[in-house]
């Protein structure tokens, strides 16, 4: 079946070029354009497309407000095209609070190292989320944190006043995309017979919403440091790992080389480059590496960085594998399942792309395949804390 596309940007010129890209795929149709945000919502009332393609910066109503009235009428996958600057961070972690459920940085020569490949990473992106039926609205209420947590940026163009939507307002949290309640079953104990020390976890497509779900219910004295490996380009990391900080309870930060692995901390591998984990569990610490080399697709992967995890603390170690796209994930968790680790995957239905987790589980290695409002239940419960 055609996935159906409406490309949203007010630029004539990226609005024909995004049409001919994906019209040149078999799987993908473009039904529809428009020019703002105000249109797009009249577009997909209209056409009810599978996806859409979102500009953030537009006249008339900029892509976030889209987004919000979007997904409360009419829930469908969305990907955003962002900058990739600081700005461009923290109006794509917005959009993706909104409900957007993905981004491709809107410079093609940022996506890949030739047109061909950025050509195929993007026909290939809006195929995958056009295959998730069953997005769901965002929550109507905001996050009930301090003015200073938002990280919340005007989105609109210099245009005349008079065209503006209102930009959110910078004292008052984004909205928090909507996730089910956790079940009230119990949890099974873990059975094991070594402790266990460190907490590894790697996503990619879904990933901001999937790891906010999870480690804004874990406590502030959660017993083990955390590592974090999320697909994401290097200008995002560090404000996503801000907005984390601010949302959670642990502390959570953009790993730096030399950082000491601590309990109640989380580290989030800087994108663009590789994260490793060395030295031994209680004194363990992270090297930050360049990674300027054609071999790996992922920078930071999360194979590189759960193999060094392998390498320092063998099986005492849970591994848990969030929605993505592709496999990245699969050989490192499987080295730490030889070691006598505990792996977990998301389960199919509350992913955004089936992709990671799909290959740990389809390759024997995943203990347990869970829906993402319970991944934090069974990690405390591992801690002897749910």
């Amino acid at each position: 079946m055609t996935i159906r596309v409406l490309v949203v940007d007010d630029s004539n010129f990226f609005r024909r070029r995004v049409t001919e890209i994906l019209n040149d795929s078999s799987e993908l149709e473009v039904v529809g354009a428009a020019a703002d945000g105000q249109e797009a919502i009249a577009k997909v009332k209209e056409l009810r497309p599978d996806v859409i393609t979102m500009d953030i910066e537009m006249p008339v109503m900029d892509g976030i407000t889209a987004v919000r009235h979007i997904m409360a009428d009419n829930p469908t996958p969305i990907l955003m095209f962002s900058s990739l600057t600081h700005e461009g961070a923290q109006a794509t972690l917005d959009a993706l609070d909104a409900g957007a459920v993905d981004f491709l940085p809107k410079k093609f020569e940022d996506i890949a190292r030739n047109r061909g490949d950025a050509v195929k990473v993007l026909q290939q992106r809006v195929a995958e989320i056009g295959r998730k039926r069953g997005i769901r609205r965002p929550a109507p209420s905001s996050f009930s944190t301090s003015a200073s947590v938002s990280t919340s940026v005007s989105t609109t163009t210099s245009r005349p006043s008079s065209l503006r939507t209102p930009p959110p307002s910078r004292t008052s949290p984004p909205p928090r995309r909507e996730t089910p309640a956790p079940s009230t079953g119990p949890v099974p104990a873990l059975a094991r017979s070594a402790p266990i020390k460190l907490l590894a976890i790697g996503t990619s497509t879904g990933g901001p919403v999937a790891l906010q779900t999870v480690l804004t219910s874990l406590p502030a004295d959660f017993p083990v440091p955390i590592v974090l490996v999320q697909h994401m380009p290097a200008a995002f990391t560090k404000a996503f790992a801000q907005r984390l900080n601010g949302l959670c309870k642990i502390e959570v930060k953009e790993a730096e080389d030399g950082d000491t692995l601590q309990a109640g901390h989380a580290y989030l591998a800087p994108g663009g480059k590789q994260m490793l984990v060395d030295g031994r569990p209680g004194s363990a610490r992270l090297r930050i590496r360049a990674d300027d080399s054609d071999k790996l697709t992922y920078k930071p992967s999360v194979d590189l960085t759960f193999a060094s995890v392998a390498r320092t603390y063998g099986g005492e170690v849970l591994g848990v594998i969030l929605t993505g796209m592709g496999a990245d994930g699969r050989e490192g968790c499987r080295m730490l399942k030889d070691k006598g680790a505990t792996i977990w995957a998301q389960d199919r239905d509350t992913c955004v792309v089936y992709g990671m987790p799909q290959a740990v589980a389809a390759a024997g290695i995943s203990d347990r395949d869970i829906p993402i409002q319970d991944v934090a239940r069974h990690i405390l419960r591992a801690f002897d804390k749910g």
